[in-house]
């Protein structure tokens, strides 16, 4: 079982998630860029990938209790997690802020997982599910800091390199890091620059680069129920300085926008966090690259909003 985030990693992610998750589907969205619509995923987001990963490699090593497996979560990670306990017939006891998105604690629940909510921020979920590990023997997953997790969410980028040959750019959003840490780490290998998206209230990675280290940020966005953690993976900030990467950042109404003009030129419903990525290329003053990717990484919210005005809209 892998210890550490490298592409031998990815590639170890890859054979586990065969015939399990659903290859990406890139499609042309303008000249030079491609949408990967990865929100089309099971659970309906990337999270699937690093969660079987993590359950697969757990189960084959002999360290998947009967208690099952405990993680903090904004959602996604954690409808995930049900997901693929399920699937290994095993309980998943997921904590979420008690701010969560109702969509995602009802998906959580239809996975049939023990939801419980707590605090307001993600490190008060975290800190809870720690607890509950220790208390009842679950395993303890984690919802991006986690080379197996990073590592499943790395077999992205072989997707989106197989659909689109030549790819010379992928514009990713980021939270924790773990789906940027994996694809940066699988871009590395392969020449691909990474362009990390965040909203300049949830800038968790751009600090760190600021710092040299993971630091604890504030978090107030729109994109904050996904993109929200406080402080970047240590994965996640290492790939940045080794990669070809560059940190954007991007406001809400930016976002916003964003969100409304996938609705509105293509028909496509994604979170805000999924959005994020887009909004990044948009506020860029030219492409990275002849063909360039935007992953649309998740699609868990309620679309009732996707007609909201932007803020600073006459």
């Amino acid at each position: 079982m892998e210890t550490q985030l490298d592409h031998a990693a990815v590639r170890a992610a890859a054979e586990r998630l065969a015939g399990i998750v659903r290859p990406v589907a890139v499609v042309p969205a303008a000249e030079g860029v491609r949408y990967a619509l990865e929100y089309l995923q099971h659970t309906g987001s990337f999270k699937a990938r690093g969660a079987h990963n993590f359950f697969a490699a757990h189960r084959a090593a002999g360290t998947l209790p009967a208690a099952g497996v405990t993680m903090a979560s904004g959602g996604n990670a954690g409808i995930a997690c049900a997901w693929a306990a399920r699937a290994h017939g095993v309980p998943a006891t997921v904590f979420l802020p008690a701010n969560a998105r109702p969509v995602k604690v009802a998906r959580l629940r239809g996975y049939g997982a023990d939801v419980r909510l707590v605090g307001d921020r993600y490190s008060e979920a975290l800190a809870a599910s720690q607890e509950f590990a220790a208390a009842h023997g679950a395993l303890a997953g984690h919802a991006y800091d986690h080379p197996l997790i990073a590592a499943g969410a790395g077999t992205l980028l072989e997707e989106i390199r197989d659909a689109l040959p030549g790819l010379d750019a992928v514009v990713v959003a980021v939270g924790g890091g773990g789906l940027f840490a994996g694809i940066a780490t699988a871009a590395r290998e392969h020449g691909v620059h990474v362009t990390a998206a965040e909203p300049e209230n949830c800038r968790a990675l751009n600090a760190a680069l600021e710092a040299g280290r993971p630091v604890d940020v504030p978090v107030e966005s729109v994109a904050a129920d996904s993109l929200g953690a406080t402080r970047v993976s240590a994965d996640a900030l290492a790939a940045a300085q080794r990669g070809d990467v560059d940190s954007v950042l991007v406001t809400d109404a930016q976002i916003i926008a964003a969100r409304r003009e996938l609705w509105e030129e293509h028909r496509i419903v994604v979170e805000a966090g999924a959005a994020t990525a887009l909004a990044a290329l948009r506020s860029a003053r030219r492409l990275p690259g002849k063909r360039v990717a935007v992953v649309l990484c998740g699609a868990n919210t309620d679309p009732a909003d996707l007609t909201a005005p932007v803020p600073g809209d006459a």
